[in-house]
């Protein structure tokens, strides 16, 4: 009997540790570590998922759009959550324009969960949105309505990515992409997900709008114009620029090169690529005489017939320089510009000390950024004067070598002449809009520095009236119903 106590004792004993044990544990999980295992039970059954925000459209500046993000759907449903088959069935057919025939042998199959990808629009799935059992999967497609319009300025986005890789697309790509939001879903033993009614979201928010300075109409004007130019030339290539002188904004930017694809494989070389800007470089030169009071309108330099040995030092031979409109007699400053005299210009030139004629380039903006919300733009090249080669760089950039400006560095320069000598930041940006369709920021005229003053900036108007009139070497672009001022250039030029 006493035997029979001790075993009954024994087990009792080990029975109490296993109870205890049991309660330790179930302690430990519903207490001690409570918040972990309620997380793995949360995720097991619940999943984050991010929404992704409409990335905000590029538009000309009259409202043209030329880069859009529009929305997709693809249509996933589960049978055993509906609650009328016959009335989704046929809901589904009339706005997916799926054969009903199909979707009956789809949901025939037993599948637990059917999938339709599509991509619907989101005028196809308004009506199934509030429909039980029916669930929609979101995604976002980036078009470009203009086609190749503007596109090396709009540039390209990457939906691999989600970011601009180019262009526009890149510069601006912090405003247009917006914020994702998030959303926590529910999933089942298969892992597939499903809207509850108490999930927890984050509602994205859509990046902002931006209406550029490019007037779409004036852009294909000058893309045709400049195809045209090109084919007819046989150049290599070539780049337009159209800006309002009185507030920066550039109405069109069109560039092309022999060999290039349109669109995407184009770049956008008139911010990108410095030339030598040749003759059309001469006004700058003239600028800083005009600004130092170094020549007046009687003053008359000897155009030696169109060919002058300039004397360089007694141990250099003397440097040839010629002239393609070769003058008799001699020019003054008007003239020089007006027969574009590579030989008067550099005599002018030598009256400047090189400060004078680098400071009057830089006022201009030449060797600097403009600062356009461009990437990649070039500052061009511009030597600093204790870099230049005496008696040989003053004559030579007088005559634009030795300095490189991209195209619209050049057109920003021409414009602070018309803008009575006030240099602008060129713009591209004209109003952001967030997605409340609220203006965030509206481009005003933004002066960098005075490149000359007011009168100077008259006289070199005179000076290019010239240049395009009766006698220049522009003639021939005069037009009938307009005022036309400028300056023909050409760097250098191979015969045959």
């Amino acid at each position: 009997m006493a035997r029979l106590d001790a075993r009954l004792t024994l087990i009792e004993f080990f029975l109490g540790l296993v109870v205890l044990a049991v309660v330790l544990r179930a302690a430990q999980l519903q207490i001690v570590e409570r918040s972990r295992w309620a997380r793995e039970a949360a995720s097991d059954r619940q999943a984050r998922t991010v929404l992704p925000a409409r990335r905000g459209t590029l538009r000309d500046r009259n409202g043209a759009p030329l880069a859009v993000t529009q929305e997709f759907y693809h249509v996933g449903f589960a049978p055993d959550q509906v609650e009328d088959r016959r009335a989704l069935i046929h809901l589904l057919a009339r706005q997916l324009e799926i054969p009903e025939s199909k979707l009956q042998g789809d949901y025939a199959s037993g599948r637990r969960y059917l999938y339709y990808h599509g991509p619907f629009s989101a005028l196809q799935v308004q009506p199934l949105r509030r429909v039980p059992g029916v669930h929609l999967e979101s995604e976002f497609r980036r078009f470009y309505p203009a086609g190749d319009l503007a596109r090396p300025v709009v540039g390209v986005f990457s939906a691999d990515s989600d970011k601009g890789i180019s262009g526009l697309e890149l510069a601006l790509d912090s405003m247009l992409r917006g914020q994702p939001g998030e959303a926590v879903v529910l999933k089942d033993r298969a892992g597939r997900r499903y809207d509850s009614p108490a999930r927890r979201t984050r509602e994205p928010v859509p990046g902002a709008d931006v209406i550029l300075t490019i007037d779409a109409e004036l852009q294909d004007i000058a893309e045709r114009g400049l195809a045209d130019a090109v084919e007819g030339m046989r150049a290599r290539g070539g780049d337009v620029v159209f800006l309002d002188p009185r507030s920066g904004e550039l109405l069109a930017l069109a560039s092309r090169q022999a060999g290039a694809e349109p669109g995407a494989g184009i770049r956008a070389s008139t911010f990108t690529d410095p030339f030598e800007p040749g003759s059309t470089a001469k006004l700058f030169t003239a600028a800083a005489l005009l600004t130092h009071r170094l020549v007046d309108s009687s003053d008359a330099v000897f155009a030696e017939n169109g060919e002058w040995a300039m004397a360089i030092s007694p141990k250099q031979r003397p440097r040839k320089i010629t002239d393609a409109h070769k003058s008799a007699g001699s020019l003054t400053l008007a003239q020089a510009i007006q027969v574009s005299s590579n030989i008067a210009m550099a005599k002018f030139s030598l009256r400047l000390r090189p400060e004078q004629q680098f400071e009057a380039l830089r006022d201009f903006g030449f060797g600097s950024p403009t600062g356009v919300e461009f990437p990649s733009e070039s500052r061009g090249r511009l030597n600093r004067p204790e870099k230049w080669r005496e008696h040989y760089s003053g004559p030579s950039i007088a005559m634009g070598y030795e300095l490189g400006v991209t195209p619209v560095q050049l057109a920003t320069a021409y414009g602070a002449i018309a803008n009575d000598g006030i240099l602008l930041t060129p713009a591209l940006v004209r109003e952001i809009r967030d997605a409340q369709d609220r203006v965030v920021y509206r481009h005003q005229p933004e002066p960098v520095r005075r490149a000359v003053p007011p009168e100077v900036a008259d006289r070199l108007r005179q000076f290019l009236r010239g240049a395009v009139g009766e006698g220049g070497t522009g003639e021939k672009a005069q037009l009938v119903n307009y005022t036309l001022l400028g300056k023909t250039g050409t760097a250098v030029r191979f015969e045959n």
